[in-house]
């Protein structure tokens, strides 16, 4: 018997505008209006997008707060609440799990890494430690970690690890992922590139870098798909090639946050260490964005 999902079809991972006393939290409202508007189905705040890997603790639970409070219920909002530090993890999901998020997406630990084993018992005392889903987020190239498909079946066992954003690129383990967990363990697509592969292998949606500029779209490639209208989710996921080639042509999020305030968002400047892209990138993102009649 599957389990219950905090969502199905797109989640933007929203981009956190900055000013500089801190978040600008009237413009993470606005974004957050305008997303909801436009069709997007459930919120991934303080995740890689979100920068949150240079919030500080305070910025970071009071980003959550804000984001359960502006939502007010209208779709579901998802914390990123990973760590390589267990404990901190715990003690953040905690945190979300109090103010109301529906669900916990959490990173693999990064830098210093660990076994499989380590991933199964890291996971297991946060999914433990709360009462909400939980959703593992695997991007190997961000962390050097790499959770394995038989892992994934270990995990999958416990009854609030829900799902797993799968952004390793690799289609055959999702392939063998899907195999060995049946209904016990959802997956979302974590590369807005494969979002008809995944949903083609039993994905149920995706969290979205391409949402931020492309909420309806992106919640229309899923909706389509699952609709039964897979020639018009598949057109919709071929033209957005270019964009989101150009949302990728440099360090996520560097190329995002640069669209956005192409788009008239005062999203503010990236931190440190991210910086500005090449002429050469902006002037890309300035054409796909074009291309699409956005800009």
């Amino acid at each position: 018997m599957s389990k219950a999902l905090p969502f199905k079809g797109a989640c933007v991972a929203i981009v956190t505008p900055f000013d500089e006393t801190g978040i600008n939290f009237t413009e993470l409202g606005r974004i957050i209006d305008d997303q909801i508007a436009n069709g997007t189905d459930a919120i991934c705040i303080t995740g890689t997008t979100g920068e949150a890997a240079t919030m500080n603790d305070a910025e970071h639970r009071a980003a959550i707060k804000f984001a359960v409070e502006h939502v007010a219920g209208r779709v579901p909002v998802i914390a990123g609440t990973g760590s390589n530090d267990t404990a901190y993890a715990v003690e953040l999901s905690r945190y979300a799990q109090t103010v109301g998020v529906n669900a916990v997406l959490l990173v693999t630990p990064y830098y210093n890494k660990c076994t499989q084993k380590g991933l199964v018992a890291h996971y297991t005392k946060i999914a433990d430690a709360i009462d909400i889903p939980a959703i593992m987020y695997n991007v190997p190239g961000r962390t050097g970690v790499d959770i394995k498909p038989e892992t994934y079946a270990k995990l999958s066992k416990h009854p609030r690890i829900v799902a797993a954003k799968e952004a390793n690129g690799d289609l055959t383990s999702v392939l063998r992922t899907r195999k060995l967990c049946g209904d016990d363990l959802a997956i979302y697509s974590g590369n807005d590139d494969q979002i008809i592969p995944i949903l083609a292998l039993g994905g149920k949606g995706v969290i979205s870098v391409l949402s931020n500029v492309a909420p309806r779209d992106t919640h229309l490639i899923c909706q389509n798909y699952f609709d039964g209208n897979v020639d018009e989710a598949a057109r919709l996921q071929i033209d957005y090639c270019d964009l989101i080639d150009a949302l990728f042509c440099e360090v996520n999020p560097i190329p995002v946050k640069v669209a956005m305030r192409l788009l008239g968002w005062n999203v503010g400047q990236l931190r440190m260490p991210l910086c500005e892209p090449d002429a050469a990138h902006v002037e890309q993102i300035k054409a796909a964005l074009k291309a699409h009649g956005l800009l």
